[in-house]
């Protein structure tokens, strides 16, 4: 299959095209809902599943120098790139600090669909990458989230004059136990404490079921994203379209620099560089959702699935390989 065959697949799935569909009647005014209680549900759900799947990864693998070596510089990417992505937006666009920071979270976190795709690639390329990066990608998930959570409330703390600095203990407490992340981190340590047995136990429901539950969240994604466009397409501006494809290139850029320094493979390389390139549109949205309902989350997830998800399954994907060949047969 040819990344184009890839890249046309991964745009057709039913995930991206129940969001398509969740956006399109939205913007013809249906009255189609999705209750506020479900969508609770689903956001728990899927933030449970991620979670858990990664610590079951991490318990399978077991812990080696370089597994711990890039996930901790997979962790270091998703916690700081939401802080760079929104000094970028701050400096570049007109958003609010609150819609800026949960940008930005989008951003530093990861697609798991955008994963899957160039792990497909890199198969039928024949060209091997490192297993364990299944682990890596589940555990860039959640640090972005605190970053975007920080930076949010950083902007409360100063907006309100609290006599709390915004970097102190209680800041950080309200970060730290922000039911999203409890959810995210709390499964995952269930998942690495339970391993494969867990896993095999709960496959039922956190695995089979999690693409239909998906399809669910991204239709009331789409509606979300559908009808806040109406509202805010003003803030869709040149300046953010350009956002959505260079930032990704940014990412890329220091993911490339982190594998050559870990000592990554050439398959390895690029699945690190595409982590770092893609953006979120399930777990980030899943959680800030819930923990900032007051950002407008159109304009993100227009960004994220709308122009960078695209842009890195027709092109990032093929350049993101390129470049690590091109890496690793200069080493």
């Amino acid at each position: 299959m040819s990344i184009t065959d890839l890249a046309l697949q991964n745009l057709l799935s039913p995930m991206v095209l129940f969001f398509v569909v969740g956006f399109v009647v939205a913007l013809a005014k249906s009255d189609l809902t999705v209750p506020d209680a479900v969508s609770k549900l689903l956001s728990l759900y899927l933030l449970m599943s991620i979670g858990f799947r990664g610590g079951a990864e991490v318990a399978h693998y077991g812990f080696t120098g370089q597994l711990v070596a890039t996930i901790s510089a997979g962790i270091l990417l998703s916690f700081a790139m939401p802080f760079l992505a929104y000094f970028i937006l701050k400096k570049t666009s007109r958003l609010s600090a609150i819609d800026a920071a949960a940008v930005a979270g989008h951003y530093g976190s990861i697609s798991a669909v955008t994963f899957a795709a160039v792990t497909g690639a890199l198969i039928q390329l024949s060209l091997p990458f490192e297993g364990y990066l299944v682990a890596v990608a589940a555990a860039m998930e959640t640090p972005a989230i605190m970053s975007a959570l920080f930076l949010a409330r950083r902007h409360r703390k100063q907006t309100a004059n609290s006599a709390v600095s915004p970097g102190g203990n209680n800041l950080w407490r309200e970060v730290m136990l922000n039911g999203s992340v409890v959810t995210l981190l709390g499964a995952f340590v269930v998942g690495m404490a339970s391993g494969q047995n867990g896993l095999v136990m709960l496959k039922p429901f956190l695995v089979d079921l999690f693409p239909g539950f998906l399809c669910l969240f991204l239709l009331d994604m789409g509606l979300v994203a559908g009808r806040g466009l109406q509202h805010g397409r003003k803030n869709l501006t040149i300046s953010l379209g350009l956002f959505a494809i260079f930032m990704p290139l940014i990412g890329a850029s220091l993911g490339a620099a982190f594998a050559i320094v870990i000592g990554l493979s050439a398959g390895g390389t690029a699945v690190l560089m595409t982590l770092a390139a893609s953006a979120s549109y399930i777990a980030v949205p899943a959680a800030l959702r819930m923990a900032l309902p007051e950002a407008n989350a159109a304009i993100s997830l227009t960004m994220s699935l709308g122009i960078t998800f695209p842009f890195n399954l027709v092109l990032g994907i093929p350049l993101y390989i390129g470049v690590a060949n091109r890496l690793a047969g200069a080493n």
